[in-house]
């Protein structure tokens, strides 16, 4: 996000330090040769199965920024998909020790056995947990959180964990949804499995907290649209057509589900590469699509932060994004010295 690769955007941060001090100062490469201390960020976006308890996701939130150092840019949760999405950013040390007190509190908290209803593919109580890279920071700085916290959460509270991402250990393991599959529900199975020994962690079923997929990625675009029908077929159709697992769009990963509490359903993705494949491609695409099954876009939503640059120029309007604000948008929460949090509505 922001200056990730060669000629992006610079990206302002603002630290203050212990002794009240406040620095603004803006990230490139080109003009911070030379400098002795260059800063390296970390985003973590920790995903936990529970969305429908407001006191427990924001008592996750609440052990996670009396981290010193932590930065809370976002957080959210959702009843329907029954999942919650926090995001953070720090110091590659401080996001690993900010990761494992925000997930700690989740194991606590988020009982799997008790987990009824969502409609989002998951493995346990803490189901995602990705390092990206910001700025000066690389990949293998993500990769060396990613397997730091993954060693420690998984010992800490004896779960299975598994890297993910470019944090993975085997290529079969790379893709998320090869560690998913089967869900909570065939994990007991899957773990007497010896090729699905976990990376880090026992190899025994946790059955309270379940596993925990951990990884390394560049910055991703959670983006859903929903369709104004209560027929779970078209959402499915479309997200068959537009995930490249089913020949679709590259970097797309798509399911069709419903969204009970509003009765309409909804195309819910990831876009793993919105520089190859951009929200605008993918917008289109569905709405094509809809019109051929005499379906209408309702509405469409982000979950957590995006980059600029994926919007790809267009306004929010375009897209029907629902309550999307500039504090969406990574880089304006960034640069903003009076953004220290996002408390959730």
């Amino acid at each position: 996000m922001s200056s990730f690769d060669s000629g992006q955007p610079r990206t302002t941060f603002r630290e203050i330090t212990g002794k009240g001090f406040v620095f603004i100062w803006t990230l490139s490469a080109s003009e911070l040769t030379g400098r002795e201390n260059k800063m390296k960020i970390i985003e973590c976006v920790p995903n936990f199965s529970e969305g429908r308890n407001r006191e427990v996701v924001e008592s996750i939130v609440a052990v996670l920024t009396a981290v010193s150092g932590i930065r809370l840019l976002d957080y959210s949760l959702d009843a329907d998909h029954h999942r919650s999405v926090v995001t953070f950013i720090g110091s590659p040390d401080t996001v690993v020790a900010g990761a494992l007190a925000a997930c700690n509190r989740a194991v606590e908290q988020i009982d799997m056995r008790k987990h009824r209803g969502g409609v989002h593919p998951r493995i346990g109580a803490v189901d995602v947990v990705p390092f990206i890279p910001l700025d000066d920071a690389e990949m293998k700085d993500a990769i060396a959180a990613a397997h730091s916290f993954g060693a420690i959460f998984g010992d800490q509270n004896q779960i299975p964990v598994y890297f993910y991402g470019a944090a993975a250990l085997t290529s079969e393991r790379r893709e998320l949804p090869a560690v998913r599959r089967g869900g909570y529900e065939s994990l007991e199975e899957r773990l007497k499995d010896p090729s699905w020994k976990p990376d880090a962690g026992p190899a025994v079923f946790n059955a309270k907290s379940g596993a925990t997929a951990v990884g390394a990625r560049i910055p991703l675009v959670a983006f859903n649209v929903v369709l104004n029908c209560c027929d779970l077929e078209p959402a499915r159709e479309i997200a068959r057509c537009i995930r490249q697992s089913s020949g679709g769009l590259p970097h797309v990963k798509a399911i069709g589900i419903p969204l009970e509490s509003r009765q309409v359903v909804q195309v819910s993705m990831n876009l793993t590469d919105y520089r190859e494949t951009s929200m605008c491609r993918v917008f289109d695409e569905i709405k094509a699509r809809a019109e051929c099954l005499g379906v209408e876009i309702l509405e469409s939503e982000l979950i957590g932060l995006v980059p600029r640059d994926a919007l790809g120029g267009r306004d929010p309007e375009y897209f029907k994004l629902k309550d999307f604000t500039s504090s969406r948008i990574l880089e304006e929460c960034l640069c903003d010295p009076d953004f220290p949090f996002k408390k959730a509505e």
